[in-house]
């Protein structure tokens, strides 16, 4: 029988030169150093829902989750950044509080003008209309600019080691979930691709944005982009419940339809890993499952 440790529900995402892997107490990021040597970096987070009751029910679970990701995010690319150079292997803390805040705050700034001012502005173009048609063409540019954002960073040779280590890091799950050795012999015959990735999550917040914006539908160019501001936390807390059910149920044919365009897109996000970098999968999965 196995144990209670196996049953965690893992969770990871890639990183420059490594993989970071996570459950919902523990952390730890592995990261192939300039010299060859895998670089951890481990330690224990306290979930928002376990501090605020709030982010235990549905929805705002999902927001506290999106938040939890995007910080403990930030400060693993910043180590593997460090790492990867060869400029700190010694797993100390090299991103402060208000670097932190910075760096997020910038990037969803970033993210925000790609993926809703601009789209917005174009489907003002096309038509004034509102109501379903109007959210639809605008969902489409959303849709036009995400698959553009990724086909177009898809092309530096460091964004496809990038993809690589994220590929590995699926494999790695899979392999973990259906109780295999964790060997790159193994591993290597599960798929790059699994139901929970964060990329399967942006397409269905894209997705869930669509019959939402439908619904609060003000007129006017900036109360649209003020509505759909402040509707993103409600998105995201629904799009984080579909994902969700979506993992759990993904052989019912509802759910396939949630899942699988996720999992289409990330044949652009994954890619075939060589075996150090499998290993160093690895090594992230194992140092969560032994902290204590």
């Amino acid at each position: 029988m196995k144990g209670k440790e196996e049953l965690m529900l893992i969770g990871g995402q890639a990183v420059l030169e490594g993989v970071l892997m996570r459950s919902r107490e523990r952390t730890a990021v592995a990261v192939r150093a300039e010299s060859g040597k895998v670089v951890r970096k481990v330690w224990r987070i306290l979930p928002l829902s376990g501090r605020v009751r709030v982010f235990k029910l549905p929805v705002f679970r999902g927001v506290g989750v999106l938040y939890e990701t995007l910080s403990i995010g930030f400060r693993a690319l910043t180590f593997s950044a460090n790492a990867a150079a060869g400029k700190d292997e010694k797993g100390d803390d090299i991103l402060g509080k208000r670097e932190m805040f910075i760096s997020i705050a910038v990037a969803i700034a970033l993210a925000v003008l790609l993926f809703v001012a601009v789209p917005l502005f174009l489907a003002k173009l096309v038509t004034d209309g509102g109501g379903i048609l109007f959210n639809l063409v605008d969902g489409i540019f959303r849709m036009l600019a995400f698959l553009a954002y990724l086909l177009f960073i898809s092309l530096f040779r460091d964004v496809q080691r990038l993809f690589q280590y994220h590929g590995a890091e699926h494999m790695t799950i899979h392999a973990y979930e259906h109780h295999d050795p964790l060997l790159p012999v193994k591993i290597r015959k599960y798929p790059t691709m699994h139901p929970r990735c964060g990329t399967s999550f942006l397409l269905i917040v894209i997705m869930v944005s669509i019959v939402v914006f439908s619904l609060v539908n003000p007129a006017g160019f900036f109360p649209k982009l003020v509505s759909r501001l402040l509707l993103l936390p409600v998105i995201a807390g629904v799009s984080y419940e579909l994902l969700r059910l979506g993992a759990r149920f993904e052989k019912f044919p509802l759910m396939r339809l949630i899942v699988v365009p996720g999992l289409l897109l990330q044949r652009i996000t994954t890619k075939e890993p060589d075996n150090s970098q499998i290993l160093v999968a690895v090594a992230a999965l194992k140092a969560v499952l032994r902290m204590k």
